[in-house]
């Protein structure tokens, strides 16, 4: 078919989105009709966008558009929306580890065996998202399977605590149409620090338009126990609910820890919930506040959960520890104890953990070397107590580093040192192998004053705070958690096997900042949210390496495996460092057939950036794919704030996208563009995608918008 190309439709149509509502009215002699109307009239006349694809040209190609997994099963508008216009769909969150792999570990396939058997009903392929990514996961789930063992009897563990007393927001939020402060000091529970105050203006409509919440750091699930503790207070005498969500603004269920009543008096709230089928999967709570005009107040908030096994043995009571000792005070580094371990660059950040003790009070040094010139950098000291304490630090070498140093010259006495765990970036791969000394002390070594290095007695190691654990060894928790990846990809395949014929195995690897050859790492981050997990710092940097190993020997042989990521048009190494990746993963012996590009630009996103991402992939020699295009105005304009001109440059920047990848990716190698939004998005509290911009191609009440002309024309030009 051919197009009728209508000179500056892109602008007249935009105008006619952009511009706002007049009064009807009914006119007693002729008028004209207005340019816009017509241009929208044009854009409506446009066949389906899959009337535009030359399938005999090029019948490899795929034309694909992201839906909920429920739209479509729905068989309402955005069913048929997908049908006409699309040959290929793929699902936001359904194949997702956490939508798929329940609290026990089983696997919940239903859903997407019935979006195949749709599919498959009208033509319809999918494609498959996503096998392996760090978000999106029953996090809580994989973190059970690799927790240490408790010895001791019950007990309740706390799982978030909040006092205000600093800054630190990581584990609360909320909406933007609340006035949030903090008191002054001394005007907290009990008139001690300071408490956090949250005024709502007006009463609103519902309950739920004005909501604070907390995350829990893990998701809850079904027979439970969890305790909450609250000190609250309001101006004004209200009632307000609790909701479980699985992440602020993904409401779950209408009850969570009941309902609140709140007075001009602090008062303390405490409720003891388990946690129903309603409610699994939750990891934050909403505290509805929109039914009164008032402020509130929350100090002193504490969440814990039962722990049937606890931890309340001695503390170090259990295993063995490494016995240190020094007859008396020299130079720091006139007794030193050390292990080495193959070499690591310069430039790598290094996370070491040690429980320590001394026989006195006193101070000890730890510091990596190289071996080669005695060249050193200190993580800085212990202060040592007669109590097995827990240490953490971080550094970021400035040359190689392959040596791990005690410096305990300075204390004259004896220094149990047990669980030494030394990471680096991008994998928990323990450098210091016997760092538990439950196999012995071989590979520790040392000199200097008469030092001595020997075992406790068994019994003398360290149990963990508060109770006596057990922690599973990186090696074991290395096979445990390829156990449950393995484990997920060989249900996945068993229903989808013959129906879904490419895959994103690998989502997002790389890192954002500061390296970005590097892939992205969970260690020492603090706002984990409650559905990240990262496979790769179980798992090292081959963990993309086992992930299509399991899909191709559960998946069929001629299935296309995709490594996919986001911000390679930025301009930056990610394109290349992705690239290098894939290079790296085929030289552990497999097949990466296709990367993957997401694309979720705006319009003053860089077009030379652009231009030069597609040739770096081109000469990879892959399949192509953008797999999740849509794009934004800019500066996080919202829909009602949108110009004729935005609009008109939206348009612009989608038909450029097409067909600069039509025109640089050679045919052999062009999978497809999959549209992540076909829909502006919706501006509401459920929305938590470039939440009230307009992305789409669509409006949300299912206008053609500029831009899906201007898509049509684009896919046209592929002919």
């Amino acid at each position: 078919m051919n197009l009728r190309y209508k000179t500056g439709t892109f602008f007249f149509a935009a105008a006619l989105l952009g511009s706002s509502c007049a009064k009807q009215f009914t006119a007693d002699f002729p008028v004209d009709k207005p340019e816009s109307i017509i241009a929208q009239e044009d854009i409506d006349s446009y066949e389906p966008l899959l009337s535009y694809l030359d399938k005999d040209a090029n019948p490899d190609f795929h034309w694909g558009v992201a839906v909920n997994a429920s739209d479509y099963l729905g068989k309402g508008v955005m069913h048929r929306l997908v049908n006409r216009n699309f040959d290929e769909l793929v699902t936001g969150n359904a194949m997702k580890h956490f939508s798929i792999v329940q609290d026990d570990g089983s696997l919940n396939l239903a859903n997407v065996q019935s979006l195949i058997e749709l599919a498959a009903e009208n033509e319809m392929g999918i494609y498959g998202h996503t096998l392996v990514w760090h978000a999106g996961q029953n996090a809580a789930y994989l973190n059970s399977l690799i927790a240490p063992e408790n010895i001791g009897g019950p007990s309740w563990d706390l799982v978030t605590a909040i006092d205000f007393e600093t800054d630190d927001n990581a584990n609360y939020l909320y909406t933007d149409n609340a006035a949030v402060s903090f008191t002054a000091d001394g005007q907290g529970a009990n008139d001690q620090g300071r408490a956090l105050q949250l005024t709502n203006t007006a009463a609103r409509a519902n309950d739920w338009d004005v909501q604070f919440f907390i995350s829990l750091d893990q998701s809850v699930a079904v027979g439970e126990r969890y305790e909450l503790s609250i000190d609250i207070k309001s101006d004004a005498a209200a009632n307000y609910s609790t909701q479980a969500h699985r992440v602020p603004y993904e409401y779950m269920h209408y009850d969570f820890f009941g309902s609140i009543s709140s007075t001009p008096e602090w008062s303390t709230y405490t409720r003891e919930i388990t946690i129903s089928e309603e409610m699994a999967g939750a990891g934050a709570i909403a505290f509805n506040l929109g039914l009164n005009a008032t402020t509130y107040y929350f100090d002193n908030i504490a969440i814990s959960k039962f722990n049937e096994e606890g931890g309340s043995g001695p503390v170090g009571d259990i295993g063995y520890a490494l016995v240190l000792s020094n007859p008396s005070v020299v130079n720091s580094w006139e007794a030193q104890t050390a292990y080495d371990f193959d070499a690591v660059d310069a430039n790598t950040a290094f996370t070491l953990s040690i429980a320590a003790k001394g026989s006195k009070a006193g101070s000890i040094g730890v510091d990596l070397q190289n071996s080669a010139d005695y060249s050193g950098e200190s993580f800085g000291n212990i202060s040592l107590g007669t109590e097995y304490q827990e240490y953490t630090f971080t550094l970021t070498s400035t040359d190689l580093r392959n040596r791990f140093i005690v410096n305990h010259g300075t204390y004259d006495g004896t220094v149990y040192i047990d669980d030494v765990r030394l990471t680096v970036a991008g994998s928990t791969a323990n450098l210091i192998a016997n760092g538990d000394f439950e196999s012995g002390m071989a590979g520790w070594g040392g000199w200097g004053n008469g030092s001595n290095r020997q075992l406790s007695a068994n019994g003398e190691g360290y149990g963990g705070p508060g109770g006596s654990i057990i922690e599973k060894t990186p090696e074991e928790k290395e096979q445990i958690i390829s156990q449950a990846l393995e484990t997920f990809i060989a249900g996945m395949m068993e229903v989808t096997k013959g129906h879904i014929k490419a895959w994103d195995v690998v989502n997002e690897p790389m890192s954002d900042w500061p390296d970005q050859y590097a892939l992205k790492t969970g260690i020492g981050k603090e706002d984990m949210a409650a559905d990240e997990f990262y496979w790769q710092d179980y798992l090292g940097k081959d963990y993309a390496v086992k992930a299509i190993q399991y899909a191709r020997q559960y998946g069929d042989p001629e299935d296309k495996l995709f490594i996919n990521d986001y911000g390679l048009e930025g301009g930056g190494d990610k394109c290349e460092g992705l690239i290098a990746y894939v290079d790296y993963v085929e030289s552990k012996g497999v097949t990466v057939d296709g990367i993957g590009t997401q694309m979720h630009i705006d319009i003053n996103t860089n077009k030379d950036n652009i231009i030069n991402m597609y040739e770096l992939l081109a000469a990879t020699g892959k399949l192509i794919k953008v797999s999740e295009l849509d794009i934004g105005l800019g500066d996080n304009t919202q829909t009602p704030n949108a110009t004729a001109e935005q609009y008109a440059a939206q348009a612009e920047m989608y038909k450029f996208v097409i067909e600069k990848y039509f025109e640089i990716i050679p045919k052999a190698q062009q999978y497809g563009i999959t549209v992540w939004s076909p829909l502006d998005s919706p501006n509401s509290q459920y929305s938590f995608w470039r939440k009230g911009e307009p992305i789409g191609l669509w409006t949300e009440t299912f206008v053609r918008k500029p831009a899906y002309q201007a898509v049509a024309e684009a896919l046209e030009k592929q002919k």
